[in-house]
């Protein structure tokens, strides 16, 4: 049951977090419109899809920086709630310390579901919106969405190659399939180029040769073009970076799992992603301790200085995870530790915090 002073911290928690998200999103989109406005107009981007663009930025911006408004809105009512002495008067009434934080803890849940909700299945749909308008119409005629080099193991016996891959067009040079028997060669597709159809999911290659090893000698099949059908699927030629980040959580252990058996380059990336999912929401509270340890103790300079105090430890936080998550994807750091980390730094400064502010 949830007294008076619960209902009143919780319904500031709630309602400040809220504001500032419709403070700071609009600020955001203003900001990327200023930015992208030329391209847009440039690429004569219909107004439905910049509509459409812009309600997932909304979705992807609000993920992204939720830490951050958390943790200043916090800061931001328990400041005031300290400087009209608000705090001390709980506390003089008998209400521990603990107890004064457990409309806190409860807020922090009930954002930290949020945000599973919103990093499993909304961020993801909304990640992948937001990137395919990107790459349609601001990055429009470069080569980002191109891959060189693609080696890929599609299951135990077939392996694929393509030295060019264009995303955006479908299309790719210098394809090869081999497919083993064991450890003995079968056939071995080639291709000058190769090219995705939408309309049936078929692939064209130009400049087809297939070669059939045998026990009497070597088959050859050669066609100027040839339209056929392969088990593997468009993604195995588009290893893309932020393709983890458009798959919900489900999707996205399926995922992984089939590209570890695969053997692709990319599986540290991909796992920060997942482990983020869990990580970022959990911080929550982490950031809830921190913001109400650092401003329920009035001091001099008041709001401004517990807000300035703030911005520097939630920006230090933001520093971490970038860093780490850098460091993950680029290298054999662990992502597990490398996503963990900065939560479990901080918990520790939480718990010091903590215990100072109770004195």
């Amino acid at each position: 049951m949830l007294s008076i002073l619960d209902r009143y911290i919780l319904k500031r928690y709630i309602g400040t977090f809220t504001l500032l998200l419709l403070l700071f999103i609009p600020i955001g989109i203003t900001v990327n419109l200023a930015e992208k406005i030329d391209k847009i107009l440039q690429n004569e981007a219909p107004f439905l899809e910049v509509v459409e663009y812009y309600i997932y930025f909304t979705i992807y911006f609000a993920n992204l920086l939720f830490p951050l408004f958390l943790f200043l809105s916090v800061i931001w009512f328990t400041s005031k709630l300290a400087n009209n002495t608000e705090v001390i008067a709980f506390l003089s009434s008998g209400v521990s310390y603990y107890r004064f934080l457990r409309p806190y803890i409860i807020g922090a849940t009930l954002v930290c579901i949020a945000a599973l909700i919103m990093g499993m299945y909304l961020a993801p749909l909304a990640s992948k919106g937001f990137n395919e308008f990107i790459f349609k119409y601001i990055k429009k005629g470069r080569n980002d969405r191109t891959q060189t080099n693609v080696y890929r193991q599609i299951n135990d016996n077939d392996y694929i190659y393509v030295s060019y891959f264009n995303v955006k067009d479908k299309t790719g040079e210098k394809f090869t399939l081999e497919h083993f028997n064991g450890n003995q060669l079968e056939y071995k597709i080639k291709a000058d180029k190769i090219d995705y159809n939408e309309t049936d999911s078929t692939y064209s290659l130009y400049k087809y040769l297939k070669r059939t090893i045998t026990a009497n000698g070597d088959i050859l099949d050669s066609q100027s073009k040839k339209d056929t059908t392969f088990s593997f699927d468009l993604e195995d030629l588009t290893p893309v970076k932020y393709i983890a980040e458009t798959l919900n959580y489900t999707e996205l252990n399926n995922f992984i799992e089939r590209e570890k058996k695969r053997g692709s380059s990319y599986i540290n990336r991909y796992e920060v992603v997942r482990f983020k999912r869990w990580s970022l929401p959990i911080s929550a509270y982490i950031l809830t301790i921190i913001a109400v340890a650092v401003s329920s103790v009035k001091r001099r300079g008041g709001m401004g200085a517990n807000l300035a105090i703030g911005m520097g430890i939630g920006m230090i936080f933001i520093f971490f995870d970038k860093i780490f998550g850098t460091m993950a994807q680029q290298s054999d750091f662990s992502p597990i530790v490398a996503t963990w980390f900065p939560n479990f730094i901080f918990a520790i400064l939480a718990i010091y915090l903590l215990r100072n502010a109770k004195r």
